[in-house]
């Protein structure tokens, strides 16, 4: 095995000192021109490459933000990591993206990865419902952001979509065109933000004076095409089958038009259907999906920005103070839950 190219390799090479190479690396402007031609032609020779690790060990710093999401196959997810990612490198930084799957236990493993990689800091979108995992990861004084979830206290900063005005949004909509028997594919009762968008799909059935039994709801344990597909299939088995549905995420509600399509039931005239999140995907679907928008990209800048400020705050001139950043949702009305015509 090769061995690697030290500075001390570099110093020999260049005929200088440690601490000239050094100079160069980090302060070239205090470097001689051509002193620092000769170190430069000497690390471009001898393929050295600084170990960042150890910078970041001496400097007690890391140039790496950890961001840990429920499922990044979910191109929301992508889209939340895309504006993270963009904030991050505008501050000279990188990202190292976790994929939860969704698991407690997997959260729990990648908090303590970020933990013993000392990482600037976290944008978290919570998998577990207990809270556990976080208490666990505040020992670490690592600071994080929570994303997607509003925080219930006022020991972090998060950013969010207002989901009960989105579950609001979704079955107003439908209500309006008609439809009193309503089915709400949810997903993960443990996960807030599926509980925020019951919450306001009931306020938008009060509102039009219907009860929660307008509502019936079909859990799912995952939030993908193939949950969505199982409860479409849950759905047609119904003897007394909702005219419309809203599903907690836009895969769902995927998932559920293939189920439709398959058994002959036509989207919308036979059913009205609407997603969340609005991801590239529903506008692109066989029959384009109505969705209520969220602003993923917004949303992981925002967050990024909002860690950025934290860690670079001081505690005695200039202190940190926790944000609840609550973004408002929008609905996309497309061919799923328009009327025939």
């Amino acid at each position: 095995m090769a061995q690697s190219v030290g500075i001390k390799d570099v110093a020999r090479a260049a005929g200088v000192s440690v601490g000239t190479v050094s100079n160069v690396i980090n302060r070239p402007d205090t470097v001689a021109s051509e002193t620092r031609a000769r170190v430069l032609s000497a690390i471009d020779r001898l393929g050295y490459v600084r170990s960042e690790s150890a910078r970041q060990l001496r400097a007690g710093r890391s140039r790496i933000m950890g961001l840990l999401v429920l499922d990044m196959g979910n191109p929301f997810f992508v889209d939340v990591a895309r504006g993270a990612e963009r904030a991050a490198r505008d501050a000279g930084l990188g990202v190292m993206v976790c994929n939860s799957a969704q698991n407690p236990g997997e959260e729990a493993e990648y908090l303590s990865l970020f933990a013993e990689q000392r990482v600037r800091g976290v944008l978290l979108t919570p998998a577990d419902a207990t809270g556990r995992n976080i208490d666990a990861f505040r020992r670490h004084n690592i600071p994080f952001v929570l994303v997607d979830r509003v925080a219930e206290g006022a020991t972090e900063c998060s950013v969010s979509v207002d989901d009960v005005a989105g579950g609001a949004l979704a079955v107003r909509h439908l209500v309006d065109a008609g439809h009193r028997s309503i089915a709400y594919v949810s997903g993960p009762p443990g996960l807030n933000q599926v509980r925020d968008r019951r919450t306001g799909a009931l306020h938008a059935l009060a509102e039009a004076g219907l009860g929660p039994d307008h509502l019936r709801e079909l859990p799912t344990e995952r939030l993908d095409v193939a949950a969505g597909r199982d409860a479409g299939a849950r759905l047609l088995g119904l003897a007394d089958r909702p005219t419309a549905v809203f599903c907690a995420n836009d895969l769902l509600a995927l998932g559920v038009l293939q189920a439709m399509y398959a058994a002959g039931v036509n989207v919308p005239d036979d059913l009205a259907l609407v997603g969340y999140d609005d991801i590239e995907f529903a506008a692109a679907a066989a029959v384009p999906l109505t969705s209520v928008r969220q602003p993923a990209v917004t949303m992981g800048a925002l967050a990024a920005g909002l860690l950025l400020e934290e860690t670079e705050a001081d505690s005695a001139t200039r202190p940190h103070e926790h944000r609840r950043v609550v973004l408002q949702p929008e609905l996309v009305v497309r061919r799923s839950s328009l009327p025939g015509r």
